[in-house]
């Protein structure tokens, strides 16, 4: 192998082996890897700007029973802590995501035993009925598989009642590493890799559009990383033509505070900027059939997530008005509605507000300043 050969690859939207890319991102000096990135994003992004959105993160329960090694936020059931979150304070959550100029709920929460396909039927027809103009970006696969489960169901039946009562698209949530190897390691409570593989086909085979996402810097081997690429890029291929399928990647890093991953096995995010910026470049060309990758700027930070939008990224994700998960197990980094784009501007880009579907929004004429502490 030698790297002009691989760049020319690459440049040409052709699929790269998982060899191929693992010598890229081993070998190609990072001024280059950016570069080849950079230029396939101008082709696939031809407009130039970067988009972000206002939404925000409602757990709709924080029972759960994977006991994922790397989630702080869960509580077994019957624990003081544990709740399920009641329709007064959706309402409550709603009213104050659209005076902060949101027009999505990213609605996730955890394994609980006892809430089956019902509950989620009837809570989304509750709030598309009460607010028919916000999007649910709903669940994820793992939280699909549970319910498909509880119900003795199939992924197609559940996927199908979700989206009837609301479901506007799906989350790539619960993929950290899609190698069950690594998953017995880490969250061995959830679906398996393929399983999680064979729901989002589902979701695409019923013109749900999903996002994809990997969590790195744990115990997963290089390898590892580059087969999950791999497989995202192999159910893309596999999407109706009329669907959308994966509208967007995000790779992003593992928080490790007092995680009993970092706790009990003494593992801890050692990944560098160069490293994650390597990681970005090498999702925007292992996955030509994926239009839009998204910086982390929530694990990352600012100055990193800049720049990554030199090295293949789009999108900078979410203010992200509410996040309960991630920021328990150490992220501490926070956007405004005016911050988010002065850091895309800093970094040479203009910001375009967008939806989940990546179709462009008007900033609202009048947006209130978000007070809430989270």
């Amino acid at each position: 192998m030698n790297l002009s050969d691989l760049y020319r690859k690459a440049s040409n939207f052709e699929f790269l082996t998982v060899e191929e890319g693992m010598y890229l991102f081993e070998h190609a000096p990072l001024t280059e890897l950016m570069f080849v990135a950079d230029e396939l994003r101008k082709q696939q992004v031809p407009h130039g700007k970067v988009t972000w959105q206002i939404d925000r993160n409602v757990n709709t329960t924080n029972v759960c029973i994977a006991n994922c090694k790397f989630c702080n936020f869960f509580r077994i059931p019957g624990h003081p802590e544990a709740y399920i979150t009641d329709i007064e304070t959706y309402k409550k959550k709603i009213e104050e995501t659209i005076k902060w100029g949101g027009d999505q709920l990213l609605l996730q929460g955890g394994h609980h035993p006892e809430l089956g396909l019902d509950f989620y039927v009837t809570l989304f027809k509750q709030l598309k009925a009460l607010y028919p103009n916000i999007k649910l970006h709903t669940l994820g696969p793992p939280e699909v598989a549970h319910i498909t489960k509880l119900e003795k169901s199939t992924h197609h039946e559940v996927l199908k009642a979700l989206k009837e009562a609301g479901m506007d698209s799906l989350p790539g949530a619960g993929a950290e590493i899609l190698i069950d190897r690594v998953r017995r390691l880490i969250s061995k409570g959830k679906c398996g890799a393929q399983e999680w593989l064979d729901i989002m086909h589902e979701a695409h085979k019923l013109n749900i559009t999903t996002s994809g996402t990997m969590m790195f810097g744990h115990v997963e081997t290089l390898q590892e990383r580059f087969e999950h690429l791999v497989k995202i890029r192999e159910v893309q291929s596999r999407k109706p033509a009329d669907a959308k399928g994966f509208l967007a990647f995000i790779p992003w890093t593992f928080q490790d505070v007092d995680t009993l991953l970092a706790k009990i096995r003494g593992v801890h995010n050692l990944t560098t900027a160069e490293e994650y910026i390597r990681m970005i470049a090498m999702s925007r060309i292992m996955l030509p059939n994926v239009k839009n990758i998204q910086a982390s700027w929530l694990t990352v930070g600012k100055q990193t997530a800049q720049l990554a939008l030199q090295a293949g990224a789009n999108d900078f994700g979410s203010i992200m008005l509410e996040e309960n998960v991630v920021s328990a197990a150490g992220a501490p980094h926070r956007f405004t509605y005016k911050s988010i784009q002065e850091a895309i501007r800093e970094a040479g880009f203009e910001p375009q507000l967008r939806t989940q579907q990546y179709e462009w929004r008007e900033l609202p004429s009048v947006i209130e300043e978000q007070v809430v502490d989270y």
